[in-house]
């Protein structure tokens, strides 16, 4: 059978074939420090199970939902106005199988083949994924050392803005660690309104920021209703990332079109998960912040350890990840990577995943306690990978 040519545009999983090396280590009885996936290692609050295992309970709530009920909606409502200071009606708010699907259908019911979409380098990936399903052409503004991993709009020349449909924007940013520069949300606002792009804001590491900064939404800029849409994930912040939580919210005609689309492909979010989003969203935030305080600690043994054993590797602004550059004579990427893994047996991902301003660092991701960061680190140290390493 000859597959539909759309599949063309994407290869290799490169999750699913690091993951592949690694338990043929791990069947050769070898210690593997697993960095790469950004899955959190944390249990869900125990409120949020509880409520979720109570609504399967009741038979009722094994019918189709149809739709987001009001309490959910309202209840995002309210976290917003609480957390954010950002006042939204229901009607802006649709819930998603998580930020990965939302972005999928987002660029299906906003963009047709050939529309320009700018995309963040590195960034990642569904990202990409979206608008190549859409048959869009991405236009890829380079996020670099230079900038401080940060979004430098007079970098993308004036004729692709006048042509840009979308533009995604994700602060703290994956893969990156960066956050956004003070001020840059009021510039991107106006730049979006002069060139009438439509900014997508990915909101999913607003909990976990290392510095003074709290994390904050993009609506908390004056305007940015008027140019944009948001996704906020429960994912992170609350540890459900296996039953894809997330919403798109903002404009209303956005949302509204998104709803349609996803109206001809699923009957809504299965009530159980909605009831415990409920809970997650009303319930005590104090486990959230106890959170963002041991990530910073992991990303301090991450990277202070790893420049206390030669390895130059920058502090990460925000999100559970760390970004780390190739040490020179190491080759690719990919080369290092599985350098990495079979000398050290530590698992990353390779920085040419994320795009092609990804190529020559690779990134952590923080799932392992601080003292089994050390000891990674001690691997590493043993294992002499760095020993004739220049930065």
């Amino acid at each position: 059978m000859k597959f539909a040519t759309r599949l063309d545009r994407f290869g290799e999983e490169i999750f699913a074939s690091l993951n592949e090396k690694k338990l043929e280590l791990e069947r050769q009885g070898r210690k593997i420090y697993n960095l790469s996936i950004g899955t959190p290692d944390f249990e869900p609050p125990r409120h949020i199970m509880d409520a979720l295992v109570e609504s399967a309970q009741d038979p009722a709530s094994w019918k189709y939902s149809l739709r987001d009920i009001p309490e959910l909606l309202q209840a995002v409502c309210e976290y917003y106005r609480e957390r954010f200071g950002v006042d939204l009606d229901p009607g802006q708010v649709m819930s998603c199988y998580g930020t990965q699907e939302g972005v999928g259908h987002l660029a299906l019911a906003l963009l047709n083949p050939g529309d320009t979409i700018l995309l963040p380098d590195p960034c990642y990936p569904v990202f990409q994924a979206g608008a190549l399903l859409a048959e869009a052409e991405p236009w890829y503004y380079p996020m670099t050392k230079e900038h401080g991993f940060r979004i430098h709009l007079d970098d993308i020349p004036e004729e692709i803005a006048k042509k840009a449909k979308v533009m995604i924007v994700s602060f703290p940013a994956n893969p990156v660690g960066s956050t956004a520069a003070p001020g840059f949300y009021e510039e991107l606002v106006e730049w979006a309104r002069k060139h009438d792009v439509l900014i997508v804001h990915d909101n999913a590491y607003s909990d976990i920021i290392f510095e003074t900064d709290p994390g904050n939404s993009f609506f908390h800029t004056p305007g940015a209703m008027d140019v944009g849409v948001e996704f906020f994930s429960l994912s992170k912040s609350f540890n459900v990332t296996g039953a894809r939580i997330s919403f798109l919210v903002g404009r209303k005609d956005v949302v509204d079109a998104v709803r349609l689309l996803r109206s001809q492909i699923d009957f809504g979010m299965f009530l159980p998960i909605q009831k415990a989003a409920i809970a997650a969203l009303k319930g005590s935030k104090e486990t959230v912040k106890a959170q963002c305080a041991e990530y910073k600690n992991r990303r301090d043994a991450l990277c202070q350890g790893a420049r206390s054993i030669g390895w130059d590797i920058p502090d990460s602004g925000g999100s559970m990840f760390v970004w780390a550059p190739v040490p020179q004579g190491h080759g690719s990427s990919m080369d290092f990577c599985m350098e990495l893994l079979n000398r050290a047996g530590v698992l990353c991902t390779p920085g040419s995943s994320f795009g092609p301003h990804g190529e020559g660092y690779v990134r952590f991701a923080l799932v392992l306690p601080a003292d089994q960061i050390a000891m990674m680190l001690k691997a590493v140290k043993d294992s002499g990978i760095l020993d004739q390493a220049a930065f």
